[in-house]
C-alpha cells in the first residue's frame, strides 16, 4: 500500500429523492497524492456528501471515484473503509474502551499482534502530542481537544494512504482549534498522507489547504486551485463574495517570515518573533505595538527584520 493516494472524481453526481436538484453535480477534479485538499462552501454545497462518497458511506448515482486508478465501486465497503482513516467532528470514540483500545480498533480487525498494536499506539500518542500514560485513560477523562487528537491517532493507526476529515475542529474553542490546525499541518508534513478536509470556515480552508475546492449550492465545483491563486483571482462573483473582501490580508496569512526577504536589523525597536510567524500576524503586531518593524529570531540568533513598509511589495 502506498503512503499517499491519488484521488480522482470523474463526473460524480448524487441525487436524493424528493429533492429538486442534485446534491452533487458532475463533480470532476483530481487530488494529487500527498496533498491536503479542503472542501469548502455554503450549507447545501455537498461538502460532507462528497467526502462520504469516497468511503461509500453515501452511494453516488453516476460517474466514478478512483483511488490510485481503482474505482471505489470495485472495492468491498469493509476493505475500503479499513484502508481509509476517518475523523468526524464529535470524534465517535468508544466510551467503554480505553484510549489505547480505541486507537487499536482497526489494527485489531486487521489481525495485528498485540505487541505491534501497542508499539503503534505509543508511536501515535507521541505523534499527536499525547502522553504514553494516556493510553490507559477513558474518553470521558479527556478534554475535547484531547479526544480529537485520539480520533486522529485512531484514523492513522493502520497507516492508511488517505484520511477523510469532516469538520473535525468545528466544535472546539478557538484556541484549541488553532492549536490543532497547527498540529495537523505539522502531522501532514511528517506522515505524508493524502487528506480531504471539510470545513465551512474560509479562513480555516485558506490556512490548512494545499488546494481548495469551492462548492456552491447544488454541489457544483466553481473553483479548484491553491489558496493563493483563489485569493488573487477568484473564478467568479460567487467565489469573490464567499471568500470576502479582505483577500489581500488573507494572502499575507499564507506566507511566514521565513519565506520572505528580511532586512538588516536597525537600531529601531521591534518585538522579537519566530520565523514561523505569518506576515499578517507580524503586521498586526506592529500596528498594535506602534513599532515599525519586528525582529525575526531563531535559537537566540537574529535573522533580520521585517518592516511595515515591506508588506506592500509582497502583494
Amino acid at each position: 500500500m502506498s503512503s499517499a493516494a491519488r484521488i480522482e472524481f470523474d463526473h460524480v453526481t448524487k441525487r436524493y429523492e424528493g429533492r429538486g436538484g442534485d446534491a452533487v453535480h458532475e463533480l470532476t477534479f483530481e487530488i494529487p497524492a500527498g496533498s491536503l485538499c479542503v472542501l469548502v462552501g455554503p450549507s447545501g454545497g455537498g461538502k460532507s456528501t462528497t467526502l462520504k462518497m469516497v468511503n461509500r458511506l453515501i452511494p453516488f448515482d453516476s460517474g466514478d471515484i478512483r483511488i490510485d486508478d481503482r474505482s471505489v465501486r470495485d472495492i468491498s465497503p469493509v476493505e475500503l473503509r479499513r484502508g481509509i482513516g476517518y475523523v468526524i467532528q464529535n470524534v465517535g470514540l468508544f466510551p467503554h474502551m480505553t484510549v489505547g483500545a480505541n486507537i487499536g480498533t482497526v489494527p485489531r480487525m486487521l489481525g495485528w499482534s498485540r505487541d505491534r498494536i501497542k508499539q503503534r499506539t505509543l508511536e501515535l500518542l507521541e505523534l499527536v502530542g499525547l502522553e504514553a500514560d494516556d493510553a490507559r485513560r477513558y474518553p470521558a477523562e479527556l478534554s475535547g481537544g484531547q479526544r480529537q487528537r485520539v480520533g486522529l491517532a485512531r484514523a492513522l493507526a493502520a497507516d492508511p494512504p488517505l484520511l477523510l476529515m469532516d469538520e473535525p475542529f468545528g466544535a472546539l474553542d478557538p484556541i484549541t482549534r488553532t492549536r490543532l490546525q497547527t498540529e495537523l499541518r505539522r502531522l501532514h508534513q511528517e506522515v505524508a498522507k493524502t487528506i480531504i478536509f471539510v470545513t465551512h470556515d474560509v479562513d480555516e480552508a485558506i490556512s490548512m489547504g494545499d488546494r481548495i475546492a469551492i462548492l456552491q449550492e447544488g454541489g457544483v465545483l466553481v473553483q479548484y486551485d491553491t489558496p493563493d491563486a483563489i485569493l488573487e483571482q477568484p473564478a467568479n462573483d460567487f467565489v469573490a463574495r464567499f471568500i470576502g473582501e479582505d483577500r489581500a490580508l488573507r494572502r499575507l496569512a499564507l506566507k511566514t517570515l521565513r519565506q520572505v526577504q528580511l532586512q538588516p536589523v536597525t537600531d529601531e525597536r521591534g518585538r522579537h518573533v519566530s520565523p514561523e510567524t505569518t506576515v499578517r500576524n507580524a503586521i498586526s503586531l506592529m500596528l498594535e505595538t506602534g513599532t515599525p518593524q519586528v525582529v525575526v529570531v531563531e535559537d537566540g540568533r537574529e535573522l533580520g527584520a521585517f518592516r511595515l513598509q515591506d508588506a506592500g511589495a509582497l502583494l
